[in-house]
């Protein structure tokens, strides 16, 4: 996720560091590595793209923000994180649900999620521009879904279609029901298990978007998604543009045709003369 010169790496799994290079994204560029919790689809490369954005260290840089299962293990949990890890980042933040933190101009805060691995957290981006809220992986509930409310953007992990094989993370009715519920300007849905892949993707969005009226995109690997597009305020500046130009268009020069054939200057001087104000 990019915001200015801000990059923000979020939950870095298996490949994480080698996808990114397929994709041209600039490990060194990141401004923070977050991770949501300590599985192994959402941590196993985080060591790989700590050690590469500081040059094995060598390069202090960047901020860690976590969970704290990520740093301190829990019940039946060993910390995925290397401390050498850890220290080669300038800071590192342990974020609990309803907790905030400022990296720039971003503000961040930790979201509650209902999952296997007890202090998961997803996440809540403030930018200038949009709001973007992350789910990472969680059971439905109206708790839930309230605090996505207000985001310009919804990311949704979508494990399954039926909700019999979602195991403590989102299926497609549970997705419906948080997108009516917000009303994101898009909503993205990523994360997908076995049965959801054989389903197809890309035919659960289209339905999640017919009964939702709201985008929605089904991610695959290597899509780039423009989030200021879906700016509200962009928008507005968009639409005071069009509002402005029938009035720009209304103080154009007008002439006649026997007026052009007349004149002896060229047609970009002649229109680019300042207008007679006793002309109408």
């Amino acid at each position: 996720m990019q915001v200015d010169d801000n990059q923000f790496h979020i939950d870095p799994g298996p490949g994480a560091l080698a996808r990114a290079a397929d994709f041209g994204v600039n490990i060194r560029a990141n401004t923070a590595v977050l991770v949501s919790h300590n599985h192994l689809a959402h941590c196993n490369d985080v060591n790989a793209v700590i050690y590469a954005m500081t040059y094995n260290g060598f390069d202090k840089k960047g901020v860690l923000v976590s969970n704290k299962t990520l740093f301190d293990g829990a019940e039946n949990y060993q910390p995925f994180l290397m401390k050498t890890a850890r220290d080669f980042v300038e800071r590192f933040i342990i974020l609990e649900a309803g907790k905030k933190v400022g990296i720039n101009e971003i503000e961040i805060q930790a979201l509650k999620a209902l999952h296997s691995e007890p202090n998961t957290i997803g996440f809540k981006f403030f930018t200038p521009y949009y709001t973007l809220s992350y789910s990472a992986d969680t059971a439905y509930s109206a708790e839930i879904a309230e605090q996505y409310k207000d985001s310009s953007i919804l990311i949704l992990n979508v494990l399954s279609q039926k909700k019999e094989n979602s195991k403590m993370n989102l299926c497609v009715d549970d997705a419906i029901q948080i997108i009516k519920a917000v009303k994101p300007r898009l909503a993205i849905i990523t994360h997908f298990g076995v049965d959801m892949v054989k389903a197809d993707p890309l035919l659960e969005a289209r339905e999640i978007q017919k009964q939702t009226g709201i985008q929605v995109i089904a991610a695959n690997d290597g899509m780039v998604v423009n989030t200021i597009s879906y700016s509200v305020a962009n928008v507005q500046k968009t639409l005071d543009q069009i509002q402005k130009e029938p009035a720009k268009a209304e103080e154009k020069k007008q002439f006649t045709t026997e007026e052009l054939l007349k004149s002896d200057k060229p047609l970009k001087e002649l229109f680019n003369e300042p207008k007679d104000s006793s002309e109408q």
